[in-house]
């Protein structure tokens, strides 16, 4: 799933050279839970809820919301497993993959893959089962397209990566919508697209931070193959065309002024952040005081403050 938070280190983990007998069984449990990155589906799952409250205009069933949550967290957790199955060559090498589970050896890549292909089949059927059939199909979809075009196809190949790779993450907008409706209309496909021009933004800062590790690995990330002041400046595009679409749900009829109120704040502040990340990198800063982590953090917050303002839209109107 390509929305990204800073992960954390697993705890508990050994070294790969230590037998598997010696493997304790809550750090066996933390390693496990670590391959479905919990972290990062803690942001989808924030893109999901608020477009069923959206869907219903109001408050959904509960036990909807739980079982989406619960099978959206498997898809997405499957897909991230079976990345860290194809990844784990770069991973070694990369300063902040180190200490994941199959690094350390405390997961074995065959359980791995068992793992994650386990958690694709059981969450499909879950949506399918007890939600309906075309999130199951949309969640399934999402699930596919991480793994094999992102992972496999375009990260090792193109800096053009992160932006198409980036639609597996835009897909719980409309599995939240699907969720309630079991149809889709114009207010997720908008949605869809607001997270679509947020990805690359959200994750190019990260990558100017860790540039160094990607290009240890050949991955041509945009900040490894690119100047910072070009990396800026398709920042800032994409920002605009991010705010600019985030405020397309009101003229439709799909939101009020609360969720306007929202977008334009948080939409004006991140525009703030980013153009001043590019006048940082127009006067060529280098090292910390470029300060590209700002827009990194503020991204997390924005997403999260406009899907709030998305849930709580429909109870003021």
């Amino acid at each position: 799933m390509c929305v990204t938070a800073v992960e954390s280190r697993p705890a508990g983990v050994i070294g790969a050279n230590q037998s598997p007998v010696h493997r304790p069984f809550g750090a066996r449990v933390k390693a496990f839970v670590a391959l479905t990155k919990p972290r990062i589906i803690e942001l989808l799952l924030i893109t999901t809820v608020p477009v069923m409250f959206l869907a219903q205009g109001g408050v959904p069933d509960l036990g909807l919301v739980l079982i989406t949550c619960l099978a959206g967290y498997l898809s997405a957790g499957g897909a991230n497993a079976l990345n860290m199955y194809i990844d784990r060559d770069i991973d070694a090498l990369m300063d902040r993959t180190s200490q994941r589970p199959l690094v350390t050896g405390m997961v074995s890549p065959r359980e791995c893959l068992a793992f994650g292909i386990t958690l694709a089949i059981g969450s499909t059927l879950l949506f399918g089962l007890t939600v309906n059939w075309l999130s199951a199909w949309l969640a399934l979809g999402a699930l596919l397209f991480y793994v094999v075009v992102y992972t496999m196809i375009l990260k090792r190949r193109t800096s053009q990566n992160i932006i198409w790779g980036g639609i597996a993450g835009c897909m719980p907008v409309l599995i939240g919508w699907t969720a309630v409706t079991n149809s889709l209309s114009w207010a997720p496909v908008i949605l869809f697209l607001v997270i679509f021009f947020w990805t690359p933004p959200h994750y190019w800062p990260l990558s100017m931070k860790v540039k160094d590790d990607y290009a240890r690995v050949g991955v041509p990330m945009l900040p490894v193959v690119a100047s910072n002041k070009v990396v800026a400046r398709q920042i800032v595009l994409y920002s605009w065309v991010m705010v600019g679409v985030s405020l397309l749900l009101t003229p439709l009829g799909y939101t009020g002024w609360f969720y306007t109120a929202v977008a334009l704040a948080a939409g004006g502040w991140w525009l703030w952040e980013a153009h001043a990340l590019q006048n940082r990198a127009k006067a060529e800063v280098q090292g910390a005081k470029l300060k590209e982590m700002r827009l990194f953090h503020w991204s997390i917050t924005y997403v999260s403050l406009l899907f709030v303002a998305v849930a709580v839209d429909p109870f003021l109107r």
